[in-house]
């Protein structure tokens, strides 16, 4: 069969990628449109009627009488950071009544040193090395972690009242245990927001993060906390009660808080807790200026994200391996409207990822079918791909509104939290940004399905971290 024959066999294909490409930007457009609205309502309802948290003032978190807090950090191959994150969060936090306890493996000689050195001069960082050598996965670190802290518990004679959750990299909030302090134990878990470092502007792939971050935490997920549609733990930044963990300690089939038959057990936390009917809080804060300053301060954890694109299809890949798929299995539906909504809204992003750079492919079949009918007038005409005034024409002119929207409502976050420069950066970073999760999307479909034909446990594919103050780890040229 010659190509000139094959010609309407690959119009058929392209005109049924158009059709299934449109429909899902429609689907995900009137879906995304509708939590934009409902943030709208939430941000017109907190100016009305402002929240409790919106009169939270540095000297109220303050006067709130310290609690005892276990921060838990799982450490496979940190080395590069770890000294200096534990030194920062030690300086910056304002409290008190805290014990860091980092876990590390016995085959990592080097991050023990590192933690040792910090644990010599600050009697409140231990180090807890796991039962197994890594790499395992980072749940097993953390059951680790939490075993030694209940026999920390019985020796030294202290009771935590909450648990939270960080990484290696993670640069603190100083005010951020006073925060947790004051919401446990009215609540059983809070999530508070998680927003990239920048980089220079030419640093697409860890500046795509900050789109998404912005768009995520400062909307997303506060409607998503309004509507009691379930907090996901973004592992870093979280809050559990000692509620909460005996919750998740029968909630557990094997006795083992932290799952580790996935990759991203601590958003498998929070739909549990929500199932349990465990009090959820995703504490937007922002604290009011200072004595000559007029900027706001939230109190957010923020870190360093992967420069480079391999590194950042590598861990997207993982969140949707655990999210998408491993979620899926473990937890099914919960039979709750609501959080089966925002479920569904998580399951999603696989399908997105995958159709947005299709997208393109459509577009450039279209475009060259049309440049083909221009310049070529003798060459034989087709029937057209889109003819106007049908509902696929219609349906494309939606979509087309759904992403100027899209776009809009983005940059608007992105602004809000990281001025006009970032949010100009963030239109040409989203086209960037689509093909990440397409790299991500394509690498986890196939982790997934090997890991089911051969039997196998996913391994954790651990990214490189960066921080601020480490040696060669500030400005554009950090490589994480």
């Amino acid at each position: 069969m010659s190509w000139w024959t094959a010609v309407p066999f690959i119009l058929l294909a392209v005109k049924l990628l158009l059709v299934v490409v449109t429909l899902t930007f429609f689907v995900s457009g009137v879906d995304d449109g509708f939590i934009d609205l409902c943030f709208l309502a939430l941000a017109a309802r907190d100016r009305l009627v402002p929240s409790a948290l919106r009169s939270v003032d540095v000297d109220a978190l303050r006067a709130t009488p310290e609690q005892p807090i276990a921060i838990m950090i799982a450490a496979w191959h940190e080395a590069d950071v770890i000294r200096a994150m534990l030194h920062s969060a030690v300086e910056r936090l304002e409290y008190g009544a805290y014990h860091i306890f980092v876990g590390t493996y016995p085959n990592d000689p080097d991050t023990h040193r590192e933690v040792d050195a910090v644990a010599a001069e600050v009697p409140h960082v231990h180090r807890v090395v796991t039962p197994r050598p890594g790499p395992t996965c980072k749940a097993d670190c953390l059951n680790a972690i939490y075993a030694a802290i209940r026999d920390f518990e019985v020796q030294a004679g202290v009771r935590f009242a909450m648990y939270v959750l960080q990484d290696a990299e993670d640069v603190l909030h100083p005010q951020q245990l006073r925060l947790f302090n004051r919401l446990i134990p009215d609540y059983d878990m809070v999530q508070i927001p998680v927003l990239p470092l920048t980089r220079g502007a030419m640093a697409l792939t860890c500046g795509h993060y900050v789109d998404e971050f912005a768009e995520s935490h400062y909307k997303n997920m506060r409607v998503r906390a309004a509507m009691h549609g379930g907090v996901p733990s973004a592992g870093v930044g979280t809050a559990f009660s000692r509620a909460a963990m005996a919750m998740l300690e029968t909630y557990a089939d094997v006795g083992e808080v932290f799952n580790t038959a996935s990759v991203t057990e601590d958003y498998e936390l929070g739909v549990k807790l929500r199932r349990a009917g465990a009090r959820q809080l995703f504490a937007w804060v922002e604290l009011p200026p200072q004595p000559g300053s007029d900027a706001w301060d939230p109190i957010v954890v923020r870190e360093f994200f992967p420069a480079r694109f391999s590194a950042a299809v590598r861990q997207k890949s993982r969140w949707m391996v655990g999210i998408t798929l491993q979620a899926w299995k473990n937890l099914g539906w919960s039979g709750i409207a609501i959080v089966d909504y925002m479920l569904a809204r998580d399951r999603k992003n696989l399908w997105t990822s995958l159709t947005n750079v299709l997208g393109y492919v459509s577009l450039a079949s279209v475009t060259l079918v049309f440049l083909a009918e221009t310049f070529v007038p003798d060459a034989y005409r087709y029937p057209p791909l889109i003819r106007s005034g049908t509902w696929l024409y219609r349906l494309i002119i939606a979509d087309t509104g759904f992403l100027a929207w899209r776009l809009a409502a983005r940059a608007g976050c992105v602004y809000r939290l990281y001025g006009m420069e970032q949010a100009l950066l963030s239109l040409p970073r989203q086209l960037w940004g689509n093909f990440v999760n397409f790299g991500a999307a394509v690498r986890a479909a196939r982790t997934y399905v090997t890991a089911a034909i051969t039997g196998r446990r996913i391994a954790w594919a651990k990214t490189d971290h960066a921080f601020p103050i480490a040696p060669g780890a500030s400005g554009a040229d950090v490589a994480a």
